[in-house]
């Protein structure tokens, strides 16, 4: 795409972000605060919920705790967990049929009109999966009409006080949904994810609770964590959309990761590390949301989409990479990123940016995440390269605006 288009789309962007209404979410804080999530429902009115979740946190229990609390409390639930790693247009359709049933369940117990009936909430628990296609489905209940198809893209939910209520429980620190606007969400024919990207969509109240996180084996640790690092590297390094408030929180994001990640993975009870590391996840969620992420994500969808790769890993082994391709459009940035993490003190923007891209790599290599792919395949690149290029053009303010030609290029670079 025209690089100047893209440029002129971003400053049009930027000033139109000053009229909207960006929030972060309520936060209910400290271990085993998942339980005092039923006293903020019946608080808020709200006396029936969707459990958006993966069957692996049921099989774990994980979520049994804060379901007992919300019997207690006689809030009614009903779990939808019948999820995949990457949810569906599909799911999220099943999703959605199941909080109608449970609206009627509430229609049918108060004897109420629907107009005057509370309209139930939705509890995300769990992973990026959970909260995207919980995101999603709140997205389609505010807008019956519109498919998850036309829901994707920028702005196009536009749901203000229709949307239902949620609270955010991420049971990992890398995804960062609990304070975005975005659900991605993948389609079920092509396997090409994409975003519905929606302020509406941001959740009203995140729950940090560490405890949920200390059964993580350390792979997901290291994923996820690499996954918050690569939100708040490309929400820092972009710049333009961003205020002082986004700046803050990314490079607070990455002084979190810098010194808690490593601990959280080699020692998994941890608790001061795992509540730092959902801090930072928290932290670059809330920074890229308005910030934006760029062509690691871009190029990360595609590989995920295209061979099942996780989200976090294909983040973690593309960061180093498109860093490096961007060179002095980043050296600065990197550099500030450096200091605030005393890896190079004093030393020259270069020097502290370089030290800053080998510390990425060596934290990947120490936690066992391999140098590039060994999945990508060369007849896949030309279409791979056109779809990140639509997803990140002209939306992304990227450092550097990349031709479809440049990331085939990149894409190839990062094969082993």
């Amino acid at each position: 795409m025209n690089k100047g288009f893209c440029r002129v789309y971003q400053a049009c962007m930027k000033i139109g972000m000053y009229i909207l209404p960006w929030t972060t979410p309520e936060l209910l804080e400290g271990a085993e605060a998942s339980r005092s999530l039923a006293e903020d429902i019946k608080s808020r009115g709200i006396d029936r919920v969707l459990v958006v979740t993966g069957p692996n946190m049921m099989k774990r229990g994980l979520p049994l705790p804060m379901l007992d609390a919300m019997e207690r409390a006689g809030i009614a639930y009903e779990v939808f967990d019948k999820l995949t790693a990457d949810p569906t247009d599909e799911q999220v359709e099943k999703g959605v049929r199941r909080y109608y049933r449970l609206w009627e369940q509430e229609k049918g117990a108060s004897g109420e009109s629907g107009a005057s009936c509370p309209q139930p909430g939705i509890v995300l628990f769990g992973g990026g999966s959970p909260m995207d296609c919980g995101k999603a489905i709140a997205a389609r209940i505010a807008r019956p009409n519109k498919t998850v198809a036309q829901l994707q893209g920028v702005l196009k939910v536009r749901a203000g006080k229709k949307i239902p209520f949620m609270w955010a429980v991420p049971t990992t620190s890398g995804t960062g949904s609990e304070a975005t606007m975005a659900a991605v969400i993948t389609d079920h024919e092509t396997h090409r994810k994409q975003s519905i990207n929606d302020i509406s969509l941001i959740p009203h109240v995140c729950v940090l609770d560490p405890a949920l996180t200390v059964g993580l084996p350390p792979s997901i640790t290291a994923d996820t964590g690499m996954d918050a690092l690569c939100h708040a590297v490309e929400a820092f390094t972009n710049g333009t959309y961003n205020t002082e408030k986004e700046d803050h929180m990314a490079k607070e994001a990455v002084r979190l990761i810098y010194h808690n990640l490593y601990r959280a993975y080699e020692d998994g009870s941890d608790l001061e590390a795992r509540s730092n590391m959902q801090k930072a996840a928290f932290y670059a969620g809330r920074a890229f949301t308005r910030g934006c992420v760029g062509y690691v994500h871009a190029l990360g969808h595609t590989v995920g989409g295209m061979y099942g790769v996780s989200h976090g890993r294909a983040m973690a082994v593309l960061l180093p990479h498109v860093m490096r391709r961007y060179g002095k459009a980043v050296e600065s940035k990197l550099a500030e990123l450096a200091q605030i993490c005393g890896i190079a003190e004093g030393d020259k923007p270069t020097k502290a940016a370089q030290a800053f891209l080998f510390w990425m790599e060596d934290i990947n290599r120490k936690m066992g995440i391999p140098a590039g792919f060994d999945c990508i395949r060369e007849e896949d690149i030309p279409q791979m390269a056109v779809w990140a290029d639509k997803e990140a053009n002209p939306l992304y303010p990227v450092p550097e605006v990349l031709s479809r030609r440049q990331l085939a290029e990149l894409l190839r670079s990062c094969r082993l």
